[in-house]
């Protein structure tokens, strides 16, 4: 990790299209040498395919292994096909109130998931369930209480770093109360400051001060004009530096939602927002769509430290934060016996056993809504 443009590269992940990698991706890989991808259900079919699609990935990236992120929340969000085990979404296991289960259901998920080389599941949702109409979240959160919602993301964290497979909390500072979608706008949550520690903010301080806590954390393309009333949080200075590292001194990963959403895209260029990430105190870069941005973006940023809109010791600390992660989780090597029998158990009687006791909750609940 010499150069300063192969630092960098670690800080952009990005998503493609198709379920084989072309030459111009992996050609992309090789020398962009990007901190990673994401997968989505239009690069997945079944887990043989997806096991050849993350080892052509990773051989293509010669310096440093890549995290390979997936959305497998759960409900709605669930990007992998069957076989793979599905849950119910998190609002059916906030009901049941039980560290255990979801911690249960968490270690199945990530059990599948390493089977097939992806690393890093951005999840667990965060967000407060406040408002019946926002459009994004709803079903997502564990429920309308700062607390459990911080315990039972705590249990999601356990459960995934126990199968060595990376978490990410979302979305920082609290993405519960919007009526708008960010990726069609730019949601507003005009709450006082005030509101906001007591409901938003409050299960990310409590993550975040937990001993085994969360260390890595995405942001929300929301204003909070309590906090900023500039700037989206995640293009803000005020709240990834004077709130999250400074006040709730957050020292993990923070991973930027999506630049390619219409929350930033209608107001701001991709090298543009890419800069005030940065400059704001995010640490890796997300464009879910479009290859094609990360050698952009690498040249424009690259270009802005060497002309001093962007200082080299901010670029060094981010990158720092990504090999220690990666060191942490992407370091285990499977043989190819392992890994065979990882995934014959991908959809399993036991995995399906603790999904069917977690589905059980989800029929219960519409039963005792049907009696009332």
């Amino acid at each position: 990790m010499e150069s300063l443009r192969s630092a960098v590269g670690q800080l952009l992940v990005f998503g493609f299209h198709g379920t084989e990698p072309d030459r111009d991706l992996l050609d992309l890989i090789r020398t962009s040498n990007p901190g990673g991808v994401i997968l989505f259900r239009r690069n997945v079919s079944d887990p043989e395919q997806i096991l050849r699609l993350t080892e052509a990935l990773q051989k293509a990236s010669t310096d440093l292994p890549l995290f390979v992120a997936i959305d497998q929340e759960g409900g709605r969000v669930t990007r992998l096909p069957e076989p793979f085990t599905r849950f119910p979404a998190n609002r059916i296991l906030g009901r049941s109130g039980s560290p255990q289960r979801v911690r249960a259901c968490a270690e199945v998920s990530a059990r599948e998931l390493s089977a097939v080389g992806i690393n890093f599941n951005l999840a667990p949702v965060l967000d407060v369930d406040t408002n019946p109409a926002n459009p994004i979240i709803g079903s997502r959160s564990f429920g309308p209480d700062p607390r459990q919602v911080a315990t039972l993301g705590l249990a999601v964290l356990e459960g995934f770093r126990k199968q060595g497979v990376l978490g990410l909390v979302k979305h920082f500072p609290g993405h519960g109360d919007t009526s708008l979608d960010s990726h069609l706008t730019l949601p507003v949550v005009d709450h006082p400051r005030e509101r906001l520690e007591r409901i938003e903010l409050a299960p990310f301080r409590d993550v975040i001060a937990h001993p085994h806590g969360a260390e890595a954390l995405m942001t929300a393309h929301v204003v909070y004009p309590a906090l900023d009333p500039g700037m989206p949080a995640t293009l803000s200075e005020r709240i990834l530096t004077g709130i999250l590292r400074i006040e709730m001194k957050f020292r993990g990963l923070v991973f930027t939602d999506d630049l390619e959403m219409r929350a930033i895209t209608d107001r701001y260029g991709a090298g543009e927002a890419s800069l005030l990430a940065l400059q704001a105190g995010a640490d890796q870069i997300l464009f879910c769509h479009t290859p094609s941005l990360v050698p952009e973006c690498l040249e424009e940023l690259t270009k802005e430290v060497e002309r001093g809109g962007l200082s080299e010791k901010r670029i060094r600390e981010s990158l720092e934060r990504v090999m220690t992660l990666k060191e942490r989780y992407l370091r285990r090597r499977f043989s190819s016996a392992e890994r065979r029998v990882l995934i014959e158990k991908i959809g399993c009687p036991d995995h399906l056993a603790v999904a069917e006791q977690a589905c059980r909750l989800e029929n219960d609940f519409a039963e005792a809504g049907k009696a009332s």
